[in-house]
């Protein structure tokens, strides 16, 4: 019998529960029904954590013995908030759009514990300089990976790496989807230590 309490993500995404697997903690996935549309005139870094934080809240007000994580990643390109482009022709502007830049994706995660009253979001920002991209690499790119739920199109944990020239970020998972070195510090803050048993 694990000594671990229950542990959720809250979110449907496949490289985000891939990430998480590499913390060894059991763990559940739930969908957050959150609505993810912008405010107005919001911020991309406001936007993601508080996304990332209303997802987390409303998985634990479904669960709430365990504790949640929620994450979300926006692009900021000119100050505006990029999410996923959802289809081929989103895809292909986004890449023109970011082709020969440099931009933010900014990746936040949040940790909820009710039984500690415990609710905190962190920010991960990452820089990304995109090489010049001609259409036809993107339409190769996009062909191959179908990148449609990706923010800003760029999936760099597969052919997508090809479309950039570096990558700056002191929490390296975050361009996937989530920052493990702030999910870890915020888990142990949660009283549940990867390393250890819960405290």
């Amino acid at each position: 019998m694990s000594s671990h309490p229950l542990l959720i993500l809250g979110s449907t995404s496949r490289y985000r529960r891939e990430l998480l697997e590499r913390l060894r903690l059991p763990f559940e996935v739930c969908a957050p029904a959150v609505d993810e549309t912008p405010h107005p005139g919001e911020a991309p870094a406001a936007l993601a954590q508080r996304l990332a934080l209303a997802k987390a809240l409303a998985v634990s007000a479904i669960h709430p013995a365990a504790i949640v994580i929620g994450s979300d990643q926006v692009a900021d390109v000119d100050g505006e908030p990029v999410g996923k482009p959802g289809n081929h022709q989103n895809a292909v502007a986004q890449l023109k759009r970011m082709s020969g830049r440099s931009i933010v994706f900014q990746t936040a995660v949040a940790v909820v514990n009710p039984a500690r009253t415990f609710a905190e979001v962190r920010l991960a920002a990452v820089r990304v300089q995109f090489r010049h991209l001609s259409a036809e690499e993107i339409e190769h790119y996009l062909r191959l990976e179908q990148p449609y739920d990706c923010a800003g199109s760029a999936k760099c944990e597969t052919l997508g790496i090809a479309l950039l020239e570096a990558i700056e970020s002191d929490d390296p998972t975050a361009l996937i989807g989530l920052p493990l070195i702030r999910t870890a510090a915020l888990l142990r803050d949660a009283g549940l230590d990867p390393l250890g048993s819960a405290r």
